[in-house]
């Protein structure tokens, strides 16, 4: 064991203000009776004392904690010098009120991409008209099929040809299934357009463009669900007429009186091309 002066020289080394030992050391002189004394009531009275000392750390300026050497007759001095002090509000900084508006970018960057519209269309030729007709079962129109014989009715009533020749193979969007290739509502759009634009300057002249379907609506005439049963002027596509689709057709009769209603306008364009 070494002596008092020696540990006490090792402890001020080590920066140890206050200590107790576990057991009687040799050659130690007595603990005074003050450093004995339960220390539960102690730690309560800076708790009652923490608002003024926040008030004046608020003024002064903060200062790293430290620790005191106690003095003889000082109860209590141990626990309120060894409890650290409440810091003092301080101005956040600058980098940390910019991360919320970094973040908020960061969740943009990361938000989902609405998925790409589904359709398939074909395009025929009736006549002076040619015919955007949405597939509702996305495969080619069969000659038993429901829709096209509702399709056929439209022609004859229209004073069209019964039955209307292809016109190409049917536009299915999305084109592809995978990759990072931009398949949006606009790229759709524009593909739907450049198609039926192509198709137009290949052959004979079109009196009217049939839209028939939402999807043939949208995408080609960029008209919505009220624009059905109206006339469009589409920019590179001419004159266009907004029809529901085959198979909502044969949902909703009351449609089709609404529909003929609309065509007696409608078919003086291509009528007065084939007076016959």
């Amino acid at each position: 064991m070494i002596e008092e002066a020696r540990r006490r020289a090792y402890l001020g080394a080590m920066q140890v203000a206050s200590w107790l030992p576990r057991v009687v050391l040799p050659f130690a002189a007595p603990s005074r009776p003050e450093l004995l004394e339960p220390s539960a009531p102690l730690v309560a009275e800076p708790t009652v004392a923490a608002p003024a000392a926040a008030a004046r750390e608020a003024v002064a300026p903060v200062a790293a904690p430290s620790v005191a050497p106690v003095t003889a007759g000082e109860p209590g001095s141990i626990a309120a010098r060894l409890l650290p002090k409440v810091a003092a509000p301080t101005k956040p900084s600058p980098i940390k009120a910019e991360e919320p508006a970094e973040a908020e970018a960061e969740q943009a960057v990361r938000a989902p991409v609405a998925p790409p519209p589904r359709f398939a269309l074909q395009l025929l030729r009736a006549g002076e008209c040619i015919l955007l007709v949405e597939l509702p079962t996305g495969e080619p129109l069969a000659s038993r099929d429901p829709a096209y014989l509702l399709l056929k009715d439209l022609l004859r009533a229209a004073g069209l040809p019964d039955s209307p020749q292809l016109m190409g193979e049917p536009v299915r969007w999305p084109l592809f299934s995978r990759g990072n290739m931009d398949q949006g509502p606009q790229a759709a759009r524009e593909f739907v357009q450049g198609f039926v634009a192509a198709r137009l300057e290949e052959g004979a002249p079109c009196s009217c463009l049939w839209l028939v379907g939402m999807p043939a609506v949208r995408f080609a005439g960029e008209g919505d669900e009220e624009s059905l049963l109206r006339e469009l002027q589409v920019e590179g596509l001419g004159v266009a007429w907004a029809l529901p689709g085959l198979e909502r057709l044969a949902e909703e009769p009351t449609l089709k009186a609404d529909l003929w209603r609309a065509m007696r306008r409608v078919r003086q364009r291509w009528m007065s091309q084939n007076p016959a």
